[in-house]
């Protein structure tokens, strides 16, 4: 597995690396925790050398088996956790001392490290960016040994671009995928100049860009591509990147045509990792089975001009109009 540097912290991270929001489960289903452990045992076959998690992800149990895992190891990989989303409510004031400290030291006990690798904002509200007391909190944490790195993970453009002011900040974790385009613009650009980190999430817009899905799929009800499509829950930038069921549907088929295939997904990675701005994508993978199919992309030759000319025409045609503008 190719690595690349991420940002500056000095660590070489694996160019796809390892999302841990379905681990164990599909969304909406109950955790197992052998499915979870030889997930995570594959990702560590395959060369990934890195797993982003969050405390709110299975209500901790992700956090907790990859602590149990890591006592397995004597080469770890790097942890990326993020914290935040257990507040009642999205608010500037929850994001305070005796909330961030408290749930770092959940996730210290949780994952059984002393010290947690890296630790990001989870998609905190915008005015938290504007806050600096809540960096200087961080550089605090990192002065006590609590953690090593830390960073953000965002919604908007516009909180990646803030986020960069603060000098701790080495890594932000963005949505970036073909039917997601706009940190192309100006982000990217930013990210290197700053010699910032970038973490894609949400690569294949919720299993969009497998190819997989058609008209009659349906979900779990418990599934958030089921109740987040209008932004019911959270974010609906989240679900399917914001994009209209139908409407992706159409562009996937378009993709589909013009690369001659029924499986998207390497392609759709192989097209991220082909921006060099991007230091790792981190798709999830529900099934010990995903991290092989997912590890194909960072073997593949990087895509052509007209290959990559050709996903941005489909996203002008199908894509753009309704949600550009929105993140």
């Amino acid at each position: 597995m190719k690595t690349r540097p991420f940002g500056s912290t000095g660590f070489n991270i694996t160019e796809i690396a390892l999302g841990t929001w379905q681990l164990g489960s599909v969304w909406g289903e109950p955790f197992d925790k052998e499915v979870a452990l030889n997930t995570l045992k594959n990702a560590t076959n395959a060369g990934i050398n890195a797993f982003d998690t969050a405390d709110v992800y299975q209500d901790g149990k992700s956090e907790e088996i990859i602590g149990e895992y890591l006592k397995t190891l004597d080469d770890k990989p790097f942890i990326i956790t993020k914290t935040g989303r257990r507040l009642p409510a999205q608010t500037k004031e929850g994001y305070n001392e005796a909330n961030i400290r408290g749930f770092i030291d959940d996730s210290r006990k949780r994952l059984d490290q002393d010290t947690l690798d890296m630790v990001l904002l989870h998609c905190p509200p915008t005015d938290v960016y504007y806050n600096p007391e809540v960096f200087t909190l961080l550089d605090t944490l990192k002065e006590e040994g609590k953690i090593k790195h830390y960073g953000v993970s965002v919604e908007r453009i516009e909180e990646g671009l803030k986020a960069m002011n603060y000098p701790g900040v080495e890594a932000i974790e963005i949505i970036f995928n073909m039917f997601r385009l706009r940190p192309m613009e100006l982000f990217f650009e930013e990210a290197k100049k700053h010699q910032v980190g970038v973490i894609v999430r949400v690569p294949l817009a919720s299993g969009l860009l497998t190819g997989k899905f058609t008209k009659d799929s349906t979900f779990n009800k418990d599934d958030h591509r089921t109740f987040n499509r209008q932004g019911e829950a959270f974010d609906k930038g989240e679900t399917f990147s914001g994009v209209d069921y139908a409407l992706g549907l159409k562009a996937v088929d378009a993709l589909k045509d013009y690369f001659k295939t029924e499986t998207l997904a390497p392609i759709a990675l192989r097209w991220i990792l082909d921006f060099e701005a991007v230091s790792t994508v981190i798709p999830g993978a529900s099934k010990p089975h995903h991290i092989e199919n997912n590890a194909i992309a960072a073997n593949m030759k990087p895509l052509s001009k007209k290959d990559h000319d050709k996903v941005k025409e489909i996203y002008d045609t199908y894509i753009k109009d309704p949600v550009h503008h929105l993140w």
